[in-house]
């Protein structure tokens, strides 16, 4: 379970192919922190740490997880947000997140906003999708690429997020332009409650 709060960007060292899986071998500040088998979440993608080694660590990315977020575009050198999985302990300062990819949406307008950014993002309309809860609402929650934002004139295939300047410079959106995929989780509120309602609906079929 994650917060949505980046602690920092991660550089990617290398990338290896095994098979149809890869593995990502990230630098960052708190490696020595780190343990086998912890998640780590990477723009948003929950991953278990497989290897710590040299002041790197690497995870695994299977199949299904490079179909679904943009990880598999991920080249040599590129910045990964990432968040170590949330204590229990600790105050909820963004939204819940689990880590769950749901799908990618694409960048298609960036506007100043008096010294923040307004960052627009597409994704394909899908609606047996949005009946299950795969959708913003205004002033709603979603993460973007593992950012826990707050939605912005939201339509059935777009959503606007402002994104001020501490996060545009310790987040990737300070490498995100026009064009830029993201990885996108819908906030898991609202997918229950579509849930709720499809079974309130299977169950009483005449109310």
């Amino acid at each position: 379970m994650f917060s949505g709060i980046i602690e920092e960007f991660a550089t990617v060292e290398a990338i290896t192919r095994d098979r149809e899986n890869i593995d990502l071998t990230l630098r960052c500040s708190f490696v020595g922190e780190l343990k086998i088998d912890q998640s780590v979440a990477h723009n948003g993608v929950c991953l278990t740490v497989v290897r710590i080694e040299d002041g790197t660590y690497t995870v695994t990315a299977m199949k299904e997880t490079l179909d679904r977020t943009n990880l598999g575009l991920l080249k040599v050198g590129d910045k990964v947000n990432v968040e170590r999985s949330m204590l229990m302990n600790g105050r909820l300062d963004g939204h819940i997140v689990q880590g769950h990819v749901d799908q990618t949406a694409r960048c298609t307008h960036m506007e100043d906003a008096g010294g923040s950014t307004y960052f627009t993002f597409e994704y394909p309309e899908n609606p047996e999708m949005a009946r299950k809860g795969y959708f913003t609402v205004d002033k709603g929650s979603v993460t973007v690429n593992g950012v826990s934002l707050t939605v912005c004139n939201p339509t059935p295939t777009t959503f606007q997020v402002a994104i001020i300047p501490y996060t545009f410079e310790h987040t990737n959106f300070c490498d995100i332009r026009v064009g830029t995929v993201v990885n996108v989780e819908f906030d898991i509120l609202g997918k229950y409650i579509a849930r709720l309602q499809q079974l309130d609906a299977t169950q009483n079929p005449l109310t």
